[in-house]
């Protein structure tokens, strides 16, 4: 797994997208997950059914680089899946792009998988002791070979034994000749929206796709749920017994986009309220509110309106820069923080300024940004962190550093402060989230997945292994 040191953010696991009964459905598909980029920007591929036979493109890189042009003359039907990929397991290379598609008996079948299982491995290795012959390094593919291998007849009956065989987060589109396919986990870690367009059936990782595409929302794909989509229409089943659902937080935080709804909330608005939280638990006698941009922006605006104090673009980031990591040298990496932002010397020079950002992993991104911030002529930087303290790595999908990495799971405030060189520091709490988000935490059974600020995992992890001294590392087939 390649983790980007100089990009310091938490990665979102993938973007799917699923169309039915469309006349431009790999259209549709291209621009869903042009709006999903955000959740991954890898690879992306789509997979087409055009009522004889199945297509399919899969590429390195951006949606917009490779899915221009006239894309339902090359990729034909009225059904379509597709993903956009960022790595979690599964080095990056052209067999670990999704969709995935096998030829199973009568049909078919392509896979897009959202998430990360956590006992993959364990089942892989059971699988090839059987006999099972894998093309990829991905957990999706696990499945693929699961619903391949069953004995049962219809289709919903095979994709219900194989998802009641795995563990963890996920969401998954899946199609097949006559069906459009969408599964979530029993706890609902990972999300997944249904819509309408026309006479067609959308499935997709959020609400803003369903908004570039036209499509109007029906509803979120419950946690526990199967949705078969046909001719027919949407048909749903129950692969689990019944439970409470545990969405990630971080959804909230960082990974969706701002203008998606997430349970029938606005994202910006519950950041903004972040913002206002953060202001009452952790103010600041400052000049000037900063964010750091983009992902900090909502709760810089909430701390002002809270606070009275202004609110500033300080940093100016660039959208047109590559990501850090295809640096070919250490020093082109350093200087990657310099070309993505950017200080406005004439909102920063003389001033006390407090920036605030989503997060912080493991610092050192947000270290040298308050050292650029020094440089262009602050008088002080304060730092507050719009999410409480990253304390536990993450197993369901979410690309982020082992806990002997993470900063707050290893340093005191006072470490913490010192390390990132600011006059105060402060985090957002895990009660405050929960309030921005407009509930009182359970103790005994939390409504959202927190585990990365409370350690409280809400499924087996099976294939959690432990390194020379004790130390968590991050799920991958590849070990």
């Amino acid at each position: 797994m390649i983790w980007d040191h100089d990009d310091d953010k938490p990665r979102e696991e993938c973007g799917i997208v699923g169309v039915f009964n469309h006349p431009e459905a790999s259209l549709l598909v291209a621009l869903g997950l042009h709006a999903l980029q955000h959740r991954g920007q890898e690879a992306c591929g789509i997979t087409t059914y055009d009522g004889e036979k199945f297509h399919n493109e899969r590429h390195m890189g951006l949606v917009g680089e490779n899915f221009g042009g006239d894309l339902t003359s090359r990729l034909p039907g009225s059904a379509a899946i597709g993903h956009n990929r960022y790595s979690t397991a599964g080095k990056p290379a052209m067999r670990n792009i999704q969709p995935i598609f096998a030829d199973l008996a009568n049909t078919g079948f392509a896979l897009a998988h959202n998430g990360n299982l956590t006992n993959a491995v364990a089942l892989r290795k059971e699988l090839i002791n059987k006999g099972a012959i894998f093309q990829s390094t991905m957990d999706t593919e696990v499945v693929l070979q699961l619903v391949a291998r069953s004995g049962r007849r219809l289709m919903r009956e095979r994709v219900m034994e194989a998802l009641q065989a795995v563990e963890g987060g996920y969401a998954f589109v899946g199609l097949t000749n006559k069906k459009l396919i969408g599964a979530r986990d029993p706890v609902g870690l990972r999300p997944l929206v249904l819509g309408k367009i026309g006479k067609g059936w959308v499935l997709a990782s959020e609400t803003c796709a369903l908004d570039m595409i036209g499509a109007e929302f029906i509803r979120e794909i419950e946690n526990g749920e199967i949705v078969i989509i046909s001719e027919e229409g949407v048909e749903s089943f129950r692969a689990f017994p019944e439970r409470p659902e545990s969405p990630c937080l971080f959804e909230y935080v960082y990974f969706a986009r701002p203008d998606s709804i997430v349970q029938g909330r606005s994202v910006y608005q519950v950041r903004r309220r972040m913002g206002h939280q953060l202001a009452r638990e952790n103010p600041a006698d400052v000049d000037v509110i900063v964010p750091v941009p983009d992902s900090g922006v909502p709760a810089a605006l909430g701390f002002s309106e809270q606070s009275g104090i202004p609110f500033q673009l300080g940093i100016i980031r660039s959208h047109y820069v590559g990501r850090t990591f295809i640096e070919p040298t250490q020093l082109g990496r350093q200087k990657s923080i310099s070309k993505k932002h950017s200080p406005n010397k004439s909102v920063l020079e003389g001033k006390r300024v407090l920036l605030v950002d989503d997060s912080i992993v493991r610092g050192n991104t947000s270290k040298k940004i308050v050292q650029m911030v020094r440089d262009a002529g602050a008088k002080e930087v304060h730092l507050r962190s719009a999410s409480p303290p990253i304390v536990n790595p993450d197993f369901y999908g979410i690309d982020m550093p082992t806990k002997g990495e993470l900063l707050a799971s290893n340093n005191s405030l006072e470490q913490m402060r010192n390390f990132l060189n600011v006059e105060t520091l402060g985090f957002l709490s895990v009660d405050g989230l929960y309030a921005s988000i407009g509930i009182k935490r359970d103790m005994t059974m939390p409504q959202f997945s927190d585990h990365c600020f409370t350690g409280c995992y809400p499924t087996r992890l099976v294939d959690q292994m432990q390194e020379e001294g004790g130390k968590d590392r991050q799920l991958s087939l590849l070990d």
